[in-house]
């Protein structure tokens, strides 16, 4: 009988299971084509839920998220063997939270503030692609996290004009 070699200790497998699960969203950045995009989407029904907990406990939800993206982005990327791994979504999903932050609950809101933080998160324009020039965790972050504001700041000049 040939014994599967193991890499990790159990409790290291547990802990690599759980950081893939959080990274890629529940192994949505694991579809293809564009992962980031099914990443983003996937975080609509969080932006929904946590929209009915009103500003102080959307911004706590939010910032836990960010909390989590940061200590999971790194050693995901460790695991999967690449630097900003595709299927790390997980920064894309904190991304969207803060571009919707106090948006209105309609789909109109919904998708304007999903085309505005996607068209952002992929063009990168300054400073979104200065802030991602490194290979941590931070870095796989934060540019999605600036493309968030960018898109927030986007949908209240658009509110603000009357067309969002």
């Amino acid at each position: 009988m040939v014994q599967k070699k193991r890499f990790l200790p159990e409790s290291s497998r547990s802990s690599r299971r759980l950081i893939l699960a959080l990274a890629t969203w529940g192994g949505v950045g694991y579809l293809p084509l564009a992962p980031g995009t099914w990443g983003t989407a996937a975080a609509l029904p969080l932006w929904w839920l946590l929209a009915h907990l009103g500003p102080l406990g959307y911004a706590s939800a939010v910032a836990l998220l960010l909390a989590i993206s940061l200590q999971v982005a790194g050693p995901a990327q460790t695991i999967l063997g690449r630097v900003d791994h595709p299927a790390i979504v997980i920064d894309e999903v904190t991304g969207l939270l803060i571009a919707l932050a106090g948006t209105s609950l309609t789909w109109t809101g919904a998708l304007t503030g999903f085309l505005l933080f996607r068209a952002l998160d992929i063009l990168k324009p300054w400073p979104i692609r200065w802030l991602s020039r490194g290979t941590g965790g931070l870095e796989v972050v934060i540019d999605d996290v600036a493309a968030g504001i960018m898109a927030r700041m986007a949908l209240e000049i658009l509110t603000a004009a009357g067309g969002g």
